[in-house]
């Protein structure tokens, strides 16, 4: 199985330079040799999560994006703006492998026997570095695909999968009964809907466009509401009456729709309690932000009581509070529902010099919900 593995192999990595100039490049790397609680992955598989581009691009403006180098070797060059340059001081001068997650066939294994396990196998694999052709991880980062999944199948198993089940399971360890999700017709959403009606917990779906409406209404998605619509407020507060949902997890991170939930939040409590109380109601809100769609200030009226609160949200910090049991659990089962609860679409599949095409590059960028884009090493 170790044969044919070479010494270097194609690795993408995002530069910014202290002049302000973002450089996107692939590099060969030797091929790494495994420790021996560790397994040398063949990547074939990984996706661009939006988590993903915020590491490819930083702070650039990809609107200054200027396309170099040879077909198999491009090369990117943008500029992130002088005003933007603090917040990505930590990185200037490092050449950052980009790439949180993937999937792909064990090819060569350490000596220890959790390791020599997983020789042969296809895997999903989380670690970082994954737009490369060979990753070397400790074998505890991998989870072995069930017979007959693809690669392709399987490369999205963590960060999708763990953070829709880690909304449900937040839900419950806080108390809630029913949650509130934006940008709901994304691959994410599409997923948490698929738990929540298998797990039969109620879900009020926010989006921005009607083709969105009528794509989750065609899944079987029940309270849909579209932020769009002249009604949203009225909308989304009878979603919140009829599901009692109190918690919400908002990709937006930006603008107006933070306080807009917990404004509707509130008046579903008023139409719903009898103890009245001149600081409204004394059932707590809860709004996790997880992205940052709109990098705008959040704004928020006086329509929504005393009991409230607005915080940030990210799965893997998440699964360390919860713990390694809880988290291998969720794990498990992402393993168990792979094809069907947890199954990913894809706008399309491109290669890792691919990815650096100007078309590409516009298509992927956009960050439009629903186009999630297939990365394959193999490719080309």
């Amino acid at each position: 199985m170790t044969t044919d593995i070479p010494k270097e192999a194609l690795q993408l990595q995002s530069l910014i330079k202290a002049n302000g100039e973002l450089e996107v490049t692939l590099a060969s790397v030797p091929v790494p040799d495994p420790g021996d609680d560790e397994v040398l992955v063949r990547m074939q598989a990984a996706p661009l999560n939006p988590s993903d581009l915020g590491l490819l691009f930083g702070a650039a403006d990809i609107g200054t994006a200027q396309y170099g180098g040879m077909a198999e070797r491009p090369v990117l060059r943008a500029r992130v703006p002088e005003a933007a340059m603090n917040s990505m001081k930590a990185r200037v001068g490092q050449a950052l492998p980009v790439g949180n997650e993937g999937a792909g066939l064990v090819v060569k294994a350490g000596k220890s026997a959790a390791a020599q396990a997983m020789l042969g196998k296809t895997v999903a694999l989380l670690g970082g570095g994954m737009y490369t052709q060979y990753r070397a991880v400790a074998a505890e980062a991998c989870m072995p695909l069930p017979e007959g999944a693809t690669a392709a199948e399987g490369a999205s198993s963590f960060v999708n999968p763990l953070t829709a089940l880690g909304m449900v399971e937040n839900m419950r360890r806080d108390g809630h009964k029913a949650l509130v999700h934006t940008a709901a017709a994304s691959n994410l959403g599409q997923m948490l809907n698929r738990i929540c009606q298998k797990d039969n917990i109620a879900l009020v779906n926010i989006v921005r466009k009607q083709e969105q409406v009528d794509l989750l209404r065609s899944i079987g998605a029940k309270y849909v509401c579209n932020a769009s619509a002249p009604d949203f407020i009225e909308s989304l507060t009878e979603a919140l009456v009829e599901t009692g949902a109190t918690i919400a997890f908002d990709a937006t991170g930006g603008g107006k729709l933070a306080g807009q939930i917990l404004g509707c939040m509130e008046a579903a409590l008023g139409r719903t309690e009898s103890d009245y109380s001149r600081y409204g109601s004394s059932t707590h809100k809860q709004v996790y932000l997880y992205g940052r769609l709109d990098s705008a200030p959040i704004e928020f009226g006086n329509t929504v009581g005393m009991a409230w609160s607005i915080g940030g949200w990210l799965v893997f910090p998440f699964l360390q509070k919860i713990g390694a049991e809880a988290a291998m659990a969720l794990k498990k089962r992402v393993m168990r529902e792979l094809t069907t609860t947890f199954a990913s679409g894809y706008a399309g599949e491109i290669s890792l010099a691919g990815m650096l095409h100007p078309d590409a590059v516009a298509a992927y960028a956009r960050r439009a919900t629903g186009e999630k884009y297939l990365v394959n090493p193999e490719k080309g």
